[in-house]
């Protein structure tokens, strides 16, 4: 058992390896790394398809993981390059190569593969530890209370973070909203809503997964990922930045949740 889960472990690290580094040379023509976000979604769902084609039977928890990694990871994944699409770069990665540029010499092609793409593969393999162990034919077969606590956890996170995005491309979508800060719907009861989701959905996954033994191991998956959401490249970044181009932000900031949904403040 241990020796197919290293073999699967292995050949789905390769396989991030090897796609990261091809989406690297798609944009060394637009010289743009923002695609790696959309990519970051599809290439979850990867990892999931990949770890289902490798085991046998097609149990309930095999196909309950594949499912909810396929909406999730093709929702999103859809979402972002069409965001992508609309909006052109990301703020983010301009700073970046603009930085490493100017600060040591890099040019577009090594920046971005040094700082971007290969950091990706191994973040990626790491947050999809529970759709890789938790398909393993490991007991028990059938989905127990902590499997269904799960799958209604990763509906949840779904659902919202769907939702989030959906009503905050409509707030920009209105010109009466320009230089306004999203506050109302589930923006109203946290600052990142889509984060949140996000978060609810690894977790369920890996709910799902910890009724088997390897799946119990793949706690570090949604750890990481939650650590990325809020402190590292996601929640704190973000609000860095909307903090120095909107001054009205540290009022929506007083006043709402930073992650978890909860009632707002009546006043800042």
């Amino acid at each position: 058992m241990l020796g197919e889960i290293a073999t699967l472990l292995a050949l789905n690290f390769g396989i991030a390896l090897v796609s990261v580094i091809v989406l690297w040379l798609i944009c060394l023509v637009t010289r743009d790394p923002t695609p790696m976000d959309s990519f970051w979604a599809f290439g979850l769902l990867l990892m999931a398809v990949v770890s289902f084609l490798e085991t046998d039977e097609a149990t309930p928890r095999r196909l309950l993981i594949l499912g909810i990694t396929a909406a999730w990871g093709i929702r999103l994944g859809l979402y972002v390059l069409w965001r992508w699409r609309q909006h052109g770069a990301d703020p983010r990665y301009e700073a970046m190569m603009r930085k490493a540029k100017e600060r040591k010499g890099w040019d577009y092609p090594y920046a971005s593969l040094r700082l971007v793409f290969l950091t990706q593969a191994p973040m990626l393999w790491l947050v999809a530890l529970p759709v890789q162990l938790g398909q393993f034919p490991t007991e028990p077969v059938a989905l127990g209370l902590l499997a269904k606590i799960g799958a209604a956890l990763a509906v949840i996170g779904f659902l919202f973070e769907s939702i989030g995005d959906w009503q905050l491309v409509k707030f920009k979508a209105d010109p009466a909203n320009k230089g306004q800060i999203m506050d109302k719907g589930l923006w109203r009861y946290t600052r990142h809503p889509n984060y949140f989701g996000d978060a609810c959905v690894w977790w369920g996954l890996y709910l799902i997964a910890a009724e088997t033994t390897a799946g119990m191991f793949s706690i570090v998956g949604p750890i990481f990922l939650t650590w990325t959401l809020v402190v590292w490249s996601g929640a704190a970044l973000l609000e860095r930045r909307m903090t120095r181009a909107k001054p009205q932000y540290a009022d929506y900031v007083a006043r709402t949740s930073s992650f978890i949904p909860w009632f707002p403040k009546k006043s800042a």
